[in-house]
């Protein structure tokens, strides 16, 4: 694209022209813009803004990267009586997202143990493709209830406590969830994935604050210099990659007969109130509380794993849940656009809600600070924990950045991994490393990833989420 410019530091935009309904608006430091300024995911962005019914902006994070149908870091608001609804804005592995735990523990306290934690780690958190559950089997009642309740049903179960729901995203669940609409297939799939971190860029992460910028939200969220933390990464499984699938036939057949025609295939959609609109809504939110509940007991386990490996009580490692918060999904919020209260579904892909502060879905812990923002980087440099902001709300229906964003095709990493021993090179970093298989390593490499820092700033520059803290990775488990 060569009609992109520049509307303020670090602000691009795609001009409204053809079909587009709205303009695109872009985060982008310059060397950010130039990496994809070649690259399929601006016309993805510039496709999004020909969907009936979108408000404001088809909008890209610095983390952009071309996905299916949406650039992976697009955010899409659409008007909740005249929009669509597309799983493409959603993506495959619904509810995608990330959890951070803080601890009471120091860093030199563990610096000793930590091939035993990590081993730990890795021993009791199931990781890699097709990986059973730390549970058995569920059955067809069970999982219902799991589609159904989402993190609530694990803290039953004894997996974390009931103040973990105040710290998750919609408590853990989406009430109007229907897992009816969830298929036969898809319950199959995620029958026996229940408590697994799966593969790819998923993982549970030991790591280290190293520095903080903003006091008072660190404080609000427990935080020092110096903590051990524990991010966690992981989504719906196969579960939701199946509804995803199932749902982009259906409504990719039932589009033509609501008169709507897209630039591309892979936007397919159909008006939010239509039947078949309802019927993924509600298996969207089914497959979301899956993910809710997964990431719930995996954080349990690894509590357990490292009370365990570092010979801690409970009451000494004081395990604690910072905040959880959703990646790939669609919700419907009230937002107030050129002046007047509106209720959109956002559609976040690969982008996180940054809420500001007051509003009510904050926990009210936090709610004088703002909601806390989670971007993880890649396993051999950072991540960062930021805080929403009323410009957010303004400006971006509260949406951020979701991480770093791949600048590597996993085959290009692989490629450029053949010649190095990229664990070795991990614990000349100091960071301890396992996982199912090489090919993961050589995959998720730093290199494979954009600089997080460069995304942070950009945020934080802009004023869309400010930076509270950053964390060095010291010890990773990816499957």
């Amino acid at each position: 694209m060569t009609n992109i410019r520049e509307v303020a530091e670090n602000i691009y935009e795609i001009p409204r022209e053809g079909e587009m309904r709205v303009p695109g608006r872009l985060y982008l430091d310059e060397a950010l813009l130039d990496h994809v300024r070649h690259e399929a995911s601006l016309q993805q962005v510039a496709n999004v803004a020909t969907l009936p019914g979108i408000v404001g902006y088809s909008f890209a994070m610095p983390d952009i990267h071309q996905g299916y149908g949406f650039s992976i870091g697009g955010v899409a608001a659409m008007d909740a009586e005249d929009g669509v609804v597309s799983p493409g804005g959603v993506g495959y592995d619904i509810n995608c997202g990330v959890r951070l735990a803080r601890t009471s523990l120091d860093y030199p306290s563990i610096k000793d143990r930590l091939p035993e934690i990590v081993a730990s780690l890795y021993a009791m958190i199931p990781t890699g493709i097709g990986s059973h559950g730390a549970i058995p089997r569920l059955s067809r009642g069970d999982l219902q209830m799991v589609l159904a309740q989402g993190a609530g049903w694990a803290v039953k179960k004894g997996y974390g406590t009931n103040a973990d729901l105040e710290f998750t995203e919609e408590r853990g669940a989406f009430r109007d969830a229907d897992p009816e609409g969830v298929s036969k297939r898809a319950n199959e799939r995620g029958s026996d994935q229940l408590g697994t971190l799966g593969s790819g860029n998923h993982f549970v992460e030991l790591a280290v604050v190293e520095e903080i910028y903003h006091p008072e939200a660190a404080q609000a969220y427990g935080l020092f210099e110096g903590q051990v933390t524990v991010m966690i990464h992981s989504g719906s499984r196969g579960l939701g990659y199946q509804v995803c699938d199932d749902y982009l036939r259906v409504l990719g057949e039932a589009m033509r007969r609501y008169g709507i025609h897209l630039p591309d295939r892979q936007l397919a959609c159909v008006p939010l109130g239509s039947p078949e609109g309802q019927r993924y809504l509600g298996a969207m939110r089914a497959s979301a509380n899956f993910a809710w509940a997964n990431r719930q007991i995996l954080m349990a386990l690894a509590q357990r794993a490292l009370e365990r490996s570092a010979g801690v009580s409970p009451k000494q490692l004081g395990f604690g849940l910072v905040y959880d918060l959703a990646h790939n999904i669609v919700k419907f919020e009230e937002h107030e656009f050129e002046g007047e209260k509106r209720k959109v579904a956002v559609h976040r892909k690969g982008a996180t809600r940054a809420f500001g502060p007051g509003r009510h879905e904050v926990p009210e812990r936090y709610r004088a600070v703002g909601q806390p923002v989670l971007l993880p980087g890649d396993m051999g440099r950072a991540s960062y924990l930021l805080v929403g902001t009323e410009k957010a709300m303004q400006e971006t229906f509260g949406s951020s950045a979701h991480g770093a964003g791949r600048q590597m095709s996993r085959s290009q990493a692989l490629r450029e991994a053949s010649k190095r021993n990229i664990l070795a090179e991990m614990k000349e970093r100091h960071v301890e490393v396992m996982a199912a298989n090489k090919k993961t390593i050589a995959e998720e490499m730093p290199e494979a990833y954009k600089d997080v820092s460069a995304v942070a700033e950009v945020m934080h520059r802009t004023g869309i989420s400010l930076k509270v803290a950053r964390f060095r990775p010291v010890g990773v488990i990816k499957g």
